[in-house]
Order: C-alpha cells, then sequence, then structure tokens
C-alpha cells in the first residue's frame, strides 16, 4: 500500500527576507510565498539567469518514499518542507545549488534570483518568455501533484475493486462451505457411528480374547505341572504366577458358570492347583527333612545350653532358607489362607489352600518334636526329680519360666518361617486354632498341655498350701503386673499363655483340691465332746476359740482368696458354695448334739460366736483382699472388724419385734453363693440348692440372737419381777458373754442391749396383759 505522503503531500516553499527593524515589531503575520520581494538591496549584483535544464527533469511519478510522520498539527508544516527538500535532491542528482534557500522561493517562476530577476541587459524579464511557456513552468510542480493524486485515485479505486472481489469470493466459498457442511453432516453422522461400532466390536473382542485367555491357559500349566521336572518349579518365581493364574481361572469358571465347557474347566483347574500344592507340600517337607539331619545329631550331642539354642533356632532357620524361591512360595501359600496375624481369609479357594497349610504346619511341627523332644523330656524327668523334695514350689516355677521362654522362641521361629503370628483366637479355623489342635508335639508355641500335665502330676501329692503358693505365684507374676505401653512381646505372650494354663487347666485342679479339703477337714469332721465348748479367748484372736471346722473355713476362704482373683471369688464360685454350706450344715450337727447333751455350753451362743465369724469373714472378702503377708489365723480372728457395719445395718434391737428382724439386711453385704448346679439325686428340688447359702447363714443366724436373747430375756425379767437375783443374772450373762468374746468389747454391748431390750418387751407385754383383763373384767 502507498504511505501517507502520497495523499497529503504539501511542497515546502519558503522565502528567506530581509526584514528591517521597523516591521520586527508587528505581528509577525506570514508573509504570501508567491510575493515578491519589494525591496532590493542597493549593493545587490545582477547575475544572468541559468540555463533551464529542461533535459533532466522528469516526469515520471517519483519513487515511494517514506515520508516522516508528523508529531502534532504545528509539525506538519516542517514535514512538508523536508518532504520538498527531499524530492528536490533526488531531481538534482544530489547537487547543492547556491542560495537555496532563494531559489526554492522562486522555483515556480524558475528565476535564479529575486533580486538580480528585475533586470537583465536594462530588459524586463518577463518579456524573455512566452506566456504560455511561464504558465508552464509555474504549473509544472502542480502538474505532478496532480498526476500523483489521479495516480493514488487509481490505485484505490483497484483497491476497492480488488476489495469487492475478495469480498465476493469470500461469500462464495462461506456459501460453498454451508453446502459442503450440510453434505457432509450426514457423513460425520455415519462416521461416528461407524467409530462407536468399532470401539465396541474392540472393546467386545478384547472381552473375548481375556475369555479365551482363561481357556488357552490350561494347556500351558498342564505341560508345566505334569513334566518331569515339575518339582523344581516350587523353588522358582514362576510357581507364584502359576498359583495366581490358576486362582484367576478358576474364579473366571466359577463367576461364568454358564459359559461352555465352564465345568469342565473349573473342575481341570482345581486338580491342577491340588498337584501345584502337593508339590509345594513335597518340596517344603524335603527341605524340611534336609535340615533336621544336619542339626539333630549335632544338638544330641552337643552338651551346652546356648550351642543347642544356636543349632536348633539360627542354622534352622538358616537351612530352611537356602533356596531360591521355596519359602517365599510357601509365605504366599500360607498368606492366601490367612492373614498375617492368623485370622482366616474365607474365600472360594481356602478350603484347598487351608489343608496344604495345614499339611505343612503339621510336618513343620512334627520335624521340630522330632529334633526337639529328647531335650525337652530331658527337662521335664529333671523337673520331677527335683519335685519329689521339699521344693516342689521353686521346681514348679522353673519349670513354667524354662516353658514359657522355649513357647516364645518357637513362636518367633514360626513366625519367621511362615509370615503368620499365631495370635490367640477361639476361632478352630485360624492359625492358632489349627496348632492348638495339634497336642502330640511337645514343641509347640500355643500348646501348654505338657506343662499342665507335669505341674500337676508333681502338685498332686503336696499340701492345698503349696499348690496355692504356685497359683498364686503365677498369677501375680504374670497377671497381676500393670504393663505400659512399651510392653514387650515376651510379657505379652508369657501372660497370653498364663491365662490358658490357669484357666484350662490350674484352676479347676485348685478347685478340685479344695473341694478334697472341704470333705476332708469340715464336711467329715468328729463331733467329740471337747470341742462342742466354747473356751477362753487367747492372745486377742477372736476365731481362738471357734469350732475347729469354722476355724478350718474361715483359714480355708483367706487361702482361695490369695490364690485367686475376685472375679472367681465372688457370686457363682462352686468353692465358696460347697464351703459354706458344709460349714453350716456341720454347725447345725454341733448344736444339735449340744442339745441332746445338756452340756454346760449354750448352744445358742455356740452359734452366734461361730456365725458372726464366718460371716465377717466373708464381709472382709467382698470389701478388701487379705494380705498375703498375714497368716490365716492372724487375718481371721484378729477381731470382728466388720461387726459394726453388720449391726449397724439392720434395725436397733428394742423390742422384740427388732430381735425378729435382726440382721434382715445383711445379705446384700455378702456374695449370694448359689448352688451352681442343683443336686442331681433330688432332680433340683433340694432345699439347700434352693435357697443361697448367704440367705441360709442369716436365717441361723438370726435364730441364735433371737433365742439367746429371748432365754436371757426371760432369765433378767423374772429376777426382775422377785425384786432379788438381778445382778446375780447380769453379772452370769457378762461373764458368758466375756468368755466367748473376750476383746469384743462392740459384740457384747450390742448383745447385752438386745438381752435388756427382750426384758423390757417382756414387762410392757405383762402390763398390756393385765389392762386387758382388768377392762375385760370391768365390762363384765
Amino acid at each position: 500500500m502507498y504511505e501517507d505522503s502520497w495523499y497529503s503531500f504539501v511542497p515546502e516553499v519558503q522565502q528567506q527576507r530581509k526584514r528591517g527593524a521597523s516591521l520586527s515589531h508587528g505581528h509577525k503575520r506570514k508573509e504570501s510565498l508567491l510575493q515578491q520581494p519589494n525591496e532590493v538591496g542597493q549593493n545587490a549584483k545582477v547575475e544572468p539567469l541559468e540555463e533551464l535544464s529542461e533535459d533532466e527533469l522528469d516526469d515520471s511519478p517519483p519513487e515511494p518514499t517514506l515520508t516522516r510522520r508528523v508529531k502534532s498539527c504545528s509539525d506538519f508544516y516542517g514535514a512538508a518542507k523536508a518532504q520538498v527538500y527531499q524530492e528536490d535532491s533526488k531531481r538534482t542528482g544530489g547537487r547543492r545549488q547556491p542560495q537555496r534557500r532563494q531559489a526554492c522561493t522562486i522555483e515556480a517562476l524558475d528565476i535564479p534570483d529575486a533580486e538580480a530577476a528585475l533586470l537583465v541587459d536594462d530588459e524586463p524579464l518577463l518579456s524573455l518568455y512566452q506566456e504560455d511557456e511561464l504558465l508552464e513552468a509555474s504549473q509544472q510542480k502542480y502538474s505532478l501533484y496532480h498526476d500523483q493524486l489521479a495516480m493514488t485515485e487509481r490505485h484505490l479505486e483497484t483497491l476497492l475493486q480488488d476489495t469487492d472481489s475478495a469480498l465476493k469470493l469470500l461469500a462464495s466459498l462461506s456459501e460453498s462451505f454451508e453446502a459442503v457442511e450440510e453434505q457432509t453432516s450426514s457423513f460425520k453422522s455415519q462416521c461416528d457411528d461407524l467409530l462407536s461400532e468399532q470401539q465396541r466390536l474392540q472393546t467386545l473382542a478384547d472381552e473375548v480374547g481375556t475369555d479365551l485367555h482363561y481357556y488357552a491357559y490350561l494347556d500351558n500349566v498342564t505341560r508345566r505341572l505334569n513334566a518331569p521336572g515339575a518339582g523344581r518349579l516350587v523353588d522358582d518365581d514362576a510357581f507364584g504366577e502359576i498359583l495366581d493364574n490358576l486362582d484367576s481361572c478358576i474364579a473366571f469358571m466359577t463367576k461364568h458358570s454358564t459359559y461352555r465347557d465352564a465345568e469342565q474347566y473349573l473342575a481341570r483347574y482345581q486338580a491342577l492347583m491340588t498337584k501345584a500344592l502337593h508339590l509345594l507340600e513335597h518340596g517344603f517337607t524335603s527341605r524340611l527333612d534336609k535340615a533336621s539331619a544336619d542339626i539333630s545329631p549335632k544338638i544330641a550331642a552337643s552338651k551346652s545350653e546356648s550351642a543347642r539354642h544356636a543349632l536348633a533356632y539360627g542354622r534352622f532357620e538358616e537351612l530352611l532358607s537356602e533356596s531360591y524361591s521355596l519359602l517365599p512360595n510357601v509365605r504366599k501359600v500360607v498368606l492366601n489362607a490367612y492373614d498375617e496375624f492368623g485370622y482366616a481369609r474365607l474365600g472360594p479357594n481356602f478350603d484347598v489352600y487351608s489343608n496344604t497349610v495345614n499339611s505343612i504346619f503339621q510336618a513343620y511341627l512334627s520335624v521340630r518334636d522330632r529334633d526337639l523332644r529328647p531335650i525337652i523330656q530331658k527337662d521335664f524327668d529333671a523337673f520331677r526329680t527335683e519335685a519329689k523334695g521339699d521344693s516342689v514350689e521353686p521346681a514348679a516355677r522353673n519349670l513354667i519360666k524354662q516353658c514359657f521362654e522355649r513357647s516364645y522362641s518357637e513362636m518367633n521361629l514360626f513366625s519367621r518361617i511362615f509370615s503368620v503370628e499365631p495370635q490367640y483366637n477361639s476361632d478352630a479355623t485360624s492359625v492358632y486354632g489349627v496348632l492348638k489342635s495339634n497336642q502330640r508335639s511337645m514343641v509347640n508355641p500355643v500348646n501348654i498341655i505338657p506343662i499342665a500335665n507335669n505341674l500337676q502330676t508333681a502338685l498332686q501329692p503336696v499340701s492345698l498350701q503349696t499348690t496355692c503358693d504356685v497359683i498364686g505365684w503365677a498369677m501375680n507374676e504374670y497377671l497381676s503386673p500393670d504393663y505400659d505401653d512399651d510392653e514387650t512381646g515376651f510379657s505379652r505372650h508369657c501372660r497370653e499363655l498364663t491365662a490358658r494354663l490357669l484357666t484350662e487347666h490350674l484352676w479347676a485342679f485348685t478347685d478340685a483340691a479344695f473341694e478334697t479339703e472341704i470333705t476332708k477337714t469340715i464336711a467329715k469332721a468328729p463331733l467329740t465332746p471337747e470341742t462342742l465348748t466354747i473356751g477362753p479367748v487367747t492372745n486377742g484372736i477372736a476365731s481362738s476359740n471357734a469350732y475347729p471346722p469354722v476355724k478350718r473355713a474361715l483359714e480355708l476362704l483367706i487361702l482361695f482368696d490369695q490364690c485367686m482373683p475376685k472375679e472367681r471369688c465372688q457370686r457363682s464360685s462352686p468353692v465358696i458354695y460347697d464351703l459354706l454350706t458344709n460349714t453350716l450344715a456341720v454347725l447345725q450337727r454341733a448344736e444339735a448334739r449340744i442339745r441332746s447333751l445338756r452340756s454346760a455350753t449354750d448352744p445358742d451362743l455356740f452359734m452366734i460366736k461361730n456365725l458372726l465369724l464366718l460371716k465377717n469373714e466373708l464381709v472382709a472378702l467382698e470389701i478388701t483382699s487379705i494380705s498375703s503377708s498375714i497368716p490365716p489365723a492372724t487375718a481371721a480372728g484378729g477381731g470382728m472388724q466388720h461387726f459394726s457395719a453388720i449391726w449397724d445395718s439392720t434395725l436397733s434391737l428394742t423390742s422384740s419385734t427388732a430381735v425378729m428382724g435382726f440382721l434382715s439386711g445383711l445379705s446384700s453385704y455378702i456374695p449370694h453363693w448359689r448352688n451352681p448346679s442343683p443336686s442331681p439325686s433330688t432332680g433340683g428340688k433340694d432345699n439347700a440348692g434352693e435357697k443361697d447359702a448367704s440367705e441360709r447363714l442369716d436365717d441361723l443366724l438370726r435364730q441364735s440372737i433371737f433365742g439367746f436373747t429371748s432365754r436371757w430375756g426371760q432369765a433378767v425379767f423374772d429376777a426382775r419381777t422377785k425384786g432379788k437375783g438381778v445382778d446375780k443374772v447380769e453379772k452370769e450373762l457378762e461373764d458368758l458373754l466375756q468368755r466367748a468374746f473376750a476383746g469384743q468389747g462392740e459384740v457384747v454391748g450390742k448383745l447385752k442391749e438386745a438381752v435388756q431390750a427382750s426384758a423390757t418387751a417382756l414387762g410392757e407385754s405383762k402390763r398390756d396383759s393385765k389392762t386387758r383383763g382388768t377392762r375385760v373384767g370391768s365390762r363384765g
């Protein structure tokens, strides 16, 4: 395109005039560019006109040039002058003319000098030229401008025509594109449909190819597992891939049972899975036998405990690990059946995997038992020899510690080999249940039967106190401490084994020992006359003058509380129930014998004395435990420290009615010892079994107190009525109570108060009866 100079070309015409001093103060208005100077210097020299260089003039349009863009409206005049100067320079070929400014001023007239143009040889200059030539010469510059403008107009018209043509072409193209788009819309829709169909077919082909993979894999895996050297696959990484692929194929055939021949392929894949797992089991068993053949003779020949431990655990694990991928493949199969904590992963192939894993576990335990049984048997024989003497308790402690350490070592080895920790679980399908079911193996991380059998054999002939000491030590050593958050694995394992050892074996064994002792020393205690008395209290011990079976019952209560947790000493313990029922039966027989012999012993006071001791001990065991450092006799007879709570829980004994209600609320202070199972001989109709042992104790105590206070209240009332012997009766009552309850002033005071209340109640009853008789006589 053309520059702006083509359209806004203004020639630069400037005339420099000499201004006088008189014109310097005007309005400075610019003069016309065509006005001739009206003054001529006096000293100006007149020179002849130069020849017109018409040959050098070129009427062709000038070359397009880049005109300097004006900065503002005031700068437009300067830009025009610069453009004219540039064009003149091109036209003259770059020749510099003298007095350029004056020449440019009158260039339109072709006069070289304005001052010398007035006269040439004393003739007028205008007469030398023709009028047409002057006009042509004066308008030559403007003709050039006219031609340039005409050419610019032609260019603009050409541009307009080209623009119109381009717009018409674009409109035509737009119409063509619209037509093409209308024609190709249906084609595009068809193409989209074809692409969608192609995608569907491709997806279908992929699915079909995937499904065919589950069918085509059968031949490959059949050749690999039936090859002559298939047994070596279990020591290769490819065996794990085979198991994964068989798993996938079995799951696919199970899910798509409607596919063609799916049942047949499923049966064949399951058979191949069983064969692969059998190869793995055989390979692992061979590795176990090889390791056993290496370490077994060395263990038997070694005399050092540390050397045997290093061979049995460190060297054995090292020999099993000397393979490429046998142990990883075994762990993979184990983890397909169980998680890392030993819980069963129930799935479509759980039965197949679990059968193989259980067989592997059985083989492992058999090898370990075969290698270590001689050493463990030797330790058990040493324990039996040591337990024959008086050191049964330390021997039992050493055996428990030794077995717990070995069990923990075996559990760690088992966890490292199979990547499964056999945590306690009651589910028979778990790893713990599988190991627990194998009771024949002595070297088993969860089997405690060998320990329990040896301990029970050693504790069978010893005293009940020794048995309770062993049971109490195990409970306090491993169950009682409060472990912090940083509990070690060994302490956790020992606590678990101790809990199982006690709950499954030793507690039942101890209960049987207590029942035997109760039957021997309480239920079958002889009734001799010398034992049916109330002797004096010795050394301030309240139970020192108790009935011997009751005294033994108190000792057994304390002993049972010391070796058992509180949960087993409360509510439905069969030992406590048998102890209470047999003690109450013995006391009733003793009371009946005292009454039949008519001895000097007060039968009611005899019952009160022994029943209060028994009840006080029951309350003490319910509220707090007895310290094991206190001897049983001292702890039982130091005093009736809970008598106040027992007595205050009842109504005040101020009347005979209150005496009858004595101890009515005491049953809440002691456990309700119910018979855990009705007597089979009575068909569940036994009265002793239907009523709580605590209620029976309360009834007997209430009856004895009522009988004692009523009889002595009657004696006091009779002495008061006769008016003599009151002091003698009260003195006799005081001596009797002091003999039975020496040092127990609270008990003596309460019983005396009850006797006085009974005597007062009898006096009131007599007065009321007389008053009623007088009223009846007056009416008659």
